[in-house]
């Protein structure tokens, strides 16, 4: 069910990591190598991923790396959205990864990347195609974000939902499929393109699109699937009924989890984008989720990859 676990996400832009608390990101690093400690005790066949970046910033790479932090992973995300909120062209991907590849020897995966349709369809469409020649091949996973908009009546998780005018705005149509359910241009295209490039889809909690997604991903020929569970959530009422029913729902498909978000009430400030006050939690969130989530018998297809090309070395 899981192959991956992604630990936390975009950690290095503020809407997701408050630097203002972190300042030397040493907070960043010990929560990530415990996090990641944690998750190779549970299950060492899981593979253990950098929470994808944004900005694509090899100088971050270079900072955790002098941390310690790239020694406890086996692959480096990142994340891009060049057609809106990136000030770099599509033509570029190709030459950012190269970038982070420069700054690590870890297996660079694509965990994020997407189009909105705010302006048209058409266009989303056009960066679907363009996106899938220009990363296939190049990027040994591909998550495209994501399935479904986001609903109108919902928030995006951003704190600057005012300055940021129409980038803000962006958020909710980045699906292929609309909030209605209804399919977009870009959709047909998408599912020439599979199962080499897989989705992203964040469920909310007691999301009531799980089981239509569900439908949709396999219709698609979805393989990939890179969601989240959220360390906020696990302290809702019935939590752990919800995580159940969500992972349960998505055993058919090679899933990278997320796990991010701190509660409010366990970080130095509170609100998500905040360091865990103790770091320690955080990991132990991780290691349960795995125990509960990942067979230990199972082997990840990720560590087989990277073992055939002489990538990882593979401990079990």
């Amino acid at each position: 069910m899981i192959e991956a676990a992604m630990i936390w996400n975009e950690p290095n832009n503020k809407s997701h990591w408050d630097p203002e608390i972190d300042l030397d990101w040493s907070r960043f690093a010990e929560m990530t190598i415990l996090a990641a400690e944690a998750i190779a005790g549970a299950n060492p066949a899981v593979t253990r991923v950098l929470g994808g970046i944004s900005p694509i910033d090899p100088l971050f790479i270079a900072r955790l790396k002098g941390l310690g932090v790239l020694d406890h992973l086996d692959a480096i995300a990142v994340h891009g959205f060049p057609l809106d909120w990136n000030l770099w062209q599509i033509d570029e991907w190709p030459r950012k990864l190269v970038e982070i590849g420069e700054a690590t020897e870890l297996p660079v995966w694509v965990s994020e990347v997407g189009v909105s349709s705010f302006g048209s369809e058409e266009v989303q469409a056009w960066g679907m195609k363009r996106t899938a020649d220009l990363l296939i091949g190049r990027a040994p996973r591909i998550h495209w974000y994501s399935l479904y908009d986001l609903p109108q009546s919902w928030q995006a998780t951003t704190r600057h939902r005012e300055a940021e005018g129409s980038s803000y705005y962006r958020h909710f149509y980045m699906g292929l499929l609309r909030e209605d359910g209804s399919p977009k241009p870009a959709l047909e295209v998408f599912a020439s393109c599979t199962p080499q490039v897989g989705l992203v889809q964040w469920f909310h909690f007691e999301d009531p699109r799980l089981d239509a997604a569900v439908d949709w991903m396999k219709r698609l020929g979805v393989r990939y699937l890179r969601t989240g569970l959220s360390w906020a959530d696990s302290f809702r009422p019935n939590a752990l009924d919800w995580f159940d029913r969500q992972m349960e729902a998505l055993t058919d498909f090679d899933v990278t989890v997320t796990f991010c978000f701190t509660p409010a009430h366990r970080g130095w400030m509170p609100h998500h984008t905040s360091a865990p006050l103790v770091a320690d939690e955080f990991a132990e969130f991780c290691r349960t989720m795995i125990d509960r989530y990942a067979p230990t018998a199972a082997v990840s297809p990720v560590r087989s990859e990277n073992a055939a090309a002489g990538g990882v070395a593979l401990s079990m």
